[in-house]
């Protein structure tokens, strides 16, 4: 049994690829500028949400549906995707030599069952490199990441300690989902 990814991030797609998980990837419009949350939780679960209703909008719900979505924080401030590199800098510096939390929130839905979770991935980061983080602003890998960076990427030196999943930390927290895809394999064959 496949499923749709209604998102256009690589990463995810990735992530289902990384444990075999068979699936079709849709992008989803949704503008999550528009939602009022700030609380990290209220806003990574209604951008969510939001998009599983965009997503159904416009579709039948013929095969199972993942929708997700992630913010990162730090010291209770929403970290988003910087629109330019002066505010990438200024995000990346709040998260340098700080506690960092990175929330997923994913939604997944099939005609028989919805499946809700938000998860936490905590880092604490040394401190960036100054000549370093110059160095990762000039490219382009902290365009459309929340936070302006990946754990995998840039981030992944300075890790001081972990406490979570890095899938969460990457956007999808797989090893939550798996026992509802096998459980939905089971139904089916039923």
């Amino acid at each position: 049994m496949d499923l749709i990814l209604a998102s256009k991030s690589a990463t995810r797609a990735k992530i289902l690829k990384s444990f075999d998980i068979k699936f079709s990837q849709v992008g989803v419009d949704f503008d999550e500028d528009l939602l009022p949350y700030k609380k990290p939780k209220d806003f990574v679960y209604h951008a969510t949400k939001g998009k599983l209703e965009a997503y159904l909008a416009k579709n039948e719900l013929d095969k199972p549906v993942l929708c997700a979505d992630t913010v990162v924080c730090a010291d209770d401030e929403i970290l988003r995707k910087a629109k330019d590199k002066y505010r990438a800098r200024e995000i990346l510096l709040k998260q340098s030599g700080n506690s960092v939390s990175i929330l997923t929130c994913m939604f997944y839905k099939t005609k028989n069952m919805e499946f809700i979770d938000l998860s936490a991935t905590k880092y604490l980061f040394y401190e960036f490199d100054t000549k370093k983080l110059e160095s990762y602003l000039s490219g382009d890998e902290w365009r459309d990441k929340a936070g302006a960076c990946m754990v995998e990427g840039f981030c992944k030196e300075y890790i001081k300690e972990v406490i979570g999943y890095q899938s969460t930390a990457m956007g999808l927290s797989v090893e939550k989902l798996i026992p509802f895809l096998k459980l939905n394999d089971e139904t089916i064959a039923q």
